[in-house]
């Protein structure tokens, strides 16, 4: 039989209650306090087409910009619009003072009358004329001076006529009609002013076929043609993003700021828009290489100007996912996603949400993502 000692009995009942203890905490304290695993979302590199993105300014503009005047001078008898007015076609928009100018016809069309009814009378006579030639009671002669007053009463009346159609188009340019549906974006004349040939009344602009301009650096030039696909904001309406065709690509390069010109327009004909608008864009260029893409919420950036990704360790035991970070190097950014250029292969699950804090070896939980 083994004796022991008073203190060797103390130190047994010690030891026995502190692992009585442990098994007590362990029961109560609940699950939540117990360590836990981050939690992680991944998505895998893949590889793919690059597309380089390119920013891009631009605003609405108008095909039709139109600086109205007057083909006659006169003094402003009336003007029928204001700043911001909708115009259809033919719309009257300032009327000239034409009093002379309808005494001027009048007088006109009582000439051309006149001249009407002395032809008319020298007709008359001629046909006279000749049945009297037949029964020889008039001379050849006097007949052909008839057949002569004749033709220069014709020739009078078609002068005549000339005449009134001149003084006509004079008076109906005493009126300044729209030439095309649009709006007045700036007026130069109010009533009682005097105006010559030639001086800016309003300025009128279109509001069919708007199209959006931007300019575009030089440097994409050779890149582009009209399959690239553009991506439109518009800031009046933010939290839009709009499908956009391109429809010209202007070739003139300009000197000061090196750019040049990309008109486009939008596919949905119905977006509201109206000249002077701000938009954004964001051009997509096909580089024709093929590289390994990640979502780009992948990335963690130093101050140092390192960049790096969380990568799940490849783990044939089975013995749970764990991490290891790893630095890249990226080149183009679209549609959500970063071409990395070196330092990750295809095929690769990386850390998309969850990568705050991790370190190297870590274990992790994969949540999918929703």
């Amino acid at each position: 039989m083994i004796k022991t000692t008073g203190l060797e009995r103390r130190l047994h009942r010690i030891s026995s209650g502190f692992v009585l203890f442990s098994l007590a905490l362990n029961i109560i304290l609940p699950a939540s306090a117990q360590p836990r695993l981050p939690v992680v979302i991944v998505d895998m590199s893949e590889q793919t087409t690059l597309v380089e993105e390119v920013s891009l300014t631009g605003t609405v503009t108008s095909p039709r910009i139109t600086q109205l005047s007057t083909e006659v001078s006169g003094f402003i008898e009336s003007v029928s619009v204001d700043l911001g007015d909708r115009l259809s076609v033919s719309d009257e928009i300032l009327r000239l003072n034409s009093d002379l100018k309808v005494l001027s016809l009048d007088a006109a069309k009582a000439a051309t009358e006149q001249a009407r009814q002395q032809l008319a009378d020298a007709k008359r006579r001629l046909a006279d004329a000749k049945r009297l030639v037949k029964s020889q009671n008039i001379s050849a002669s006097e007949y052909e001076s008839l057949a002569a007053e004749v033709r220069i009463d014709s020739a009078e009346l078609l002068r005549f006529s000339a005449e009134q159609q001149i003084k006509s188009a004079e008076l109906e340019r005493h009126v300044l009609k729209s030439p095309f549906d649009g709006v007045i974006s700036r007026k130069h004349v109010e009533q009682g002013e005097w105006i010559q040939p030639g001086d800016p009344v309003v300025e009128l602009v279109g509001l069919a076929d708007l199209r959006i301009d931007f300019r575009a650096p030089q440097t994409v030039f050779t890149k582009l043609d009209k399959a690239a696909k553009i991506h439109i904001r518009l800031d009046s309406m933010p939290n839009r993003t709009f499908e956009a065709e391109l429809d010209a690509i202007v070739p003139v390069t300009d000197p000061t700021t090196r750019t040049f010109l990309i008109r486009t327009k939008l596919l949905d004909r119905d977006v509201p828009l109206t000249p002077g608008m701000s938009a954004s864009a964001i051009l997509q260029l096909d580089t024709n290489k093929q590289g390994v893409v990640i979502h780009r919420d992948a990335l963690t950036r130093y101050p140092d100007g390192r960049v790096t990704v969380w990568v799940i360790d490849e783990n044939p035991t089975g013995d749970g996912e764990t991490v290891s970070e790893q630095q890249v190097q990226t080149s183009y950014s679209f549609n959500g996603k970063i071409a990395i250029r070196e330092g990750l292969a295809p095929g690769k699950r990386v850390v998309v949400q969850g990568n705050e804090g991790l370190r190297n070896g870590q274990k992790v939980i994969i949540k999918r993502s929703e």
